[in-house]
C-alpha cells in the first residue's frame, strides 16, 4: 500500500484548515475583554477537484473555509460613567478615518486628542454625519444624545455618524469595511457605557479543544499512512 500523493494533499490541506481554526479561536478569546469586538466564524465546505469523470483513485476533496463571517450579535452594555464611552444599542457602527480609509468600528472608547479631536483607542479620529472630524473645545462639559447628537456645555457641536451594512469584512483591531451602500440606523447611543465583546469564552475554550483535536488527528493519520507506506516497501523487498 503506498501513501499516494492523493493522501497528502488532503491530510496537508485538512491540517492547513484546522490550523487556520486555531488562529480563528484564539484570536476570539484574546479579544473578549475588547470593547465592541465581534465573534469570528469559518464557514467550512469540501471542494472537488478535479472532475474527472468518475475515476475515485484521481478524485481528490479538499477541505477548506468558504468564507469567514462577523457575527454581529449585540454585547453586553457596561457602565463606566466616562463622558466620552459611548456604546450603540443596535445594529451600525462608529465611522472613524484612519491611513487605509474610512472604516468603522463597535469600540466606543473614545478620547480627546492633543489637536482636541474626538478619537478612538488607536487615535484615529471620530467622524460626524458630513464626514469631518469632530473638534471640541477645551475642557468644557460633552454630552451625547441617544440620537448621536454631541453637545458642548450646550452648543451643539457635531452628529456622529452612525451607519450599518448587510454584512462586514474585519480588519483587525475591531475595525471593519463595510460591504454594500451604507444606510441609516435607528441605533442608540448610550454616553458613559461600554460595550463589551460578543464572545462566549465557555463556547470558544471548547471550540478551541476541537479545533487542536482536528489538528492532531490529522497529523496522526498523517503518520501512521507513512509507517504503513514503510511497512509496504519492507514487504515488497522480502
Amino acid at each position: 500500500m503506498a501513501l499516494t500523493v492523493q493522501a497528502l494533499y488532503i491530510l496537508a490541506a485538512g491540517g492547513e484548515r484546522a490550523s487556520e481554526q486555531l488562529d480563528t479561536v484564539t484570536n476570539n478569546i484574546a479579544n473578549v475583554n475588547t470593547p465592541g469586538f465581534k465573534k469570528l466564524l469559518e464557514e467550512e465546505m469540501s471542494q472537488h477537484i478535479p472532475n474527472n469523470g468518475g475515476d475515485a483513485y484521481n478524485l481528490l476533496v479538499f477541505p477548506r473555509f468558504k468564507a469567514t463571517h462577523v457575527v454581529l450579535s449585540q454585547g453586553p452594555l457596561n457602565k463606566t460613567g466616562a463622558s466620552l464611552d459611548l456604546a450603540l444599542e443596535g445594529k451600525g457602527f462608529f465611522a472613524v478615518k484612519t491611513k487605509g480609509g474610512e472604516l468603522y468600528t463597535r469600540n466606543g472608547h473614545f478620547f480627546v486628542d492633543a489637536l482636541g479631536r474626538l478619537v478612538d483607542s488607536k487615535g484615529n479620529p471620530v467622524l460626524d454625519i458630513s464626514g469631518k472630524e469632530i473638534v471640541l473645545q477645551g475642557n468644557k462639559e460633552v454630552t451625547v444624545t441617544e440620537d448621536g447628537v454631541v453637545y458642548q456645555d450646550g452648543v451643539r457641536v457635531a452628529v456622529l455618524k452612525i451607519v450599518d451594512f448587510d454584512s462586514v469584512d474585519p480588519v483587525g483591531d475591531s475595525y471593519y469595511q463595510g460591504k454594500g451602500t451604507p444606510r441609516a440606523t435607528d441605533a442608540r447611543v448610550l454616553q458613559g457605557y461600554l460595550e463589551g465583546s460578543n464572545v462566549n469564552v465557555t463556547k470558544e475554550m471548547v471550540n478551541l479543544i476541537e479545533a487542536q483535536r482536528r489538528f492532531e488527528m490529522y497529523g496522526n493519520i498523517l503518520r501512521g499512512l507513512g509507517q504503513m507506506n514503510l511497512k509496504s516497501n519492507e514487504i515488497g523487498k522480502v
